[in-house]
């Protein structure tokens, strides 16, 4: 497929969609042959471009090889919603408790360092992503929703996080961040920024490739053990192994239930003009949230555009991935409604773009990154959906793991920890669907009570919560 053009992909989301032709490019030669390598990375999305990014500056010597099975950012890297996000799924609580307080604050402190990471590596490669460091919001906009965000700031006050990290908004405050309606207060960290996901994943690749990295597109692979990777047009013989796969993990043989992939998808509007933004603000291209426990999820794009996203589709049966789970129009129209509840004014605006795709989630909504020397295979991923920040950190970290450096990266209490497995079907189809109906339905409990939902409460440490 060498020489192909990857227009094609310009439907997978609004970010392809919008990729100057250099960075959608042709197709890069699939593996044609036996090969050797020093390192194998399998995927060419973020955690597997950023592990061969650092590992070949710091250690230019070694042939890197990555293999995809379509493209650079085909997957969760070229449609997330643009978030580079401090936000770790699992609570510090349950973070500390596996290791240290000590260590669960210093996790938290490396993710405020690595939002800046990636802005940093963006400019000095060169890399227009559209980085804009301005924070993120998370609106209350009910009296339940509200305490929570108080009792949010008073958690992290309690971990010795001050205003700096995380500050509590009045509703003057939120609105004249986010001028959304109902708007009661809300919370604020700066440890955030906006981007163009698929021009940071697709620049990125360009730049290891310069770097002397090897990069095989449109090489599927069947399997993986020490020493070696089989893919469908070849293998290559390799002293380590990285398996950075994400929702994709539970496609590969003998590792079906280490994470389950969990659809979330999204829209964009046309421009918007500035008249509109005038009146809602997001100047600093703050992402924004809000309160509610199905998680929903917007930027404003350099372009003028809402992107927006959640969650609410569900989990298939047996981690079937399939491109027609994509798109469900139940659920647009759903995130349809949230946006324009949040924001009136954009009635009589169209709606250009619909997308979506798997996250990978593991048992314990806790990721991980690690590195066997005895196997010589390495990991990261199960990121919940927190994967454009999490990801640069995974791929420093196993930069330093493949090494046998010791760091401050390598001696965080995510690094080489493993999650339980996955029930087998249907106990995970009937779990997971479960659980995403029931945050569903404590939404609708809270708006018509007033009160916090019971059921939420009661199901949140089953979901990386309290």
């Amino acid at each position: 497929m060498t020489g192909v053009s990857n227009e094609s992909y310009r439907s997978t989301s609004l970010w392809w969609d919008t990729l100057p032709d250099d960075l959608v490019g042709t197709a890069r030669p699939a593996l044609a042959e036996t090969r050797t390598a020093d390192v194998c990375i399998i995927g060419a999305g973020y955690t597997g471009l950023w592990t061969a990014y650092y590992l070949s500056r710091s250690h230019p010597e070694l042939d890197i090889v990555v293999v995809e099975a379509e493209v650079a950012g085909f997957g969760a890297s070229g449609r997330n919603g643009g978030w580079v996000s401090a936000y770790f799924p699992t609570s510090l609580e349950t973070v500390a408790k596996s290791s240290s307080r000590e260590a669960a604050v210093a996790l938290q402190h490396m993710f405020f360092d690595t939002v800046q990471e990636v802005g940093r590596v963006a400019e000095a490669e060169g890399i227009d992503c559209h980085y804009a460091r301005g924070g993120t919001v998370s609106l209350a906009r009910t009296p339940v929703q509200l305490d929570r965000a108080k009792a949010d700031i008073e958690h992290h006050r309690s971990w010795g996080f001050g205003p700096e990290h995380y500050s509590f908004l009045t509703a003057d405050e939120a609105r004249e961040r986010v001028g959304a309606t109902d708007v009661l207060g809300g919370t604020y960290s700066p440890h955030c920024a906006a981007i163009h996901p698929a021009r940071l994943v697709r620049g990125l690749a360009q730049v290891v490739e310069r770097q002397g990295v090897t990069i095989y597109e449109h090489t599927r692979v069947t399997s993986f053990e020490p020493g070696v990777v089989r893919t469908d047009t070849g293998y290559i013989k390799a002293k380590q192994i990285v398996r950075a796969t994400e929702a994709w993990t539970s496609q590969l043989p003998g590792h079906e239930r280490d994470v389950i992939p969990v659809y979330s998808l999204m829209l964009a509007t046309e421009p918007l003009p500035e008249s509109f933004w005038a009146e809602v603000g997001i100047a600093e291209r703050e992402t924004f949230g809000d309160q509610r426990h199905l998680i929903i999820y917007g930027q404003r794009t350099v372009d003028n555009r809402f992107a927006f996203g959640g969650r609410g589709a569900p989990y298939h049966y047996g981690s079937t991935i399939r491109p027609e789970f994509d798109r469900d129009q139940n659920v647009f129209n759903g995130l349809w409604d949230v946006l324009t509840d949040l924001f009136p004014a954009l009635s009589g605006h169209i709606v250009t773009h619909n997308w979506g795709g798997p996250l990978g989630i593991p048992r314990d909504w806790y990721p991980s990154v690690g590195f066997d020397p005895a196997t010589g295979i390495g990991w990261g991923g199960g990121y919940v959906g927190d994967g454009v920040a999490s990801a640069n950190l995974a791929g420093h970290t196993l930069a330093d793991l493949l090494v046998g450096a010791n760091t401050a990266r390598t001696a965080l209490p995510w690094a080489n920890r493993t999650s339980p497995k996955w029930e087998p079907e249907p106990l995970r189809w009937i779990g997971v669907n479960a659980g995403l109906r029931t945050m569903s339905a404590a939404d609708a409990e809270e708006a018509r009570t007033g009160k916090p939902s019971r059921r939420a409460q009661l199901l949140a440490p089953l979901l990386g919560g309290h």
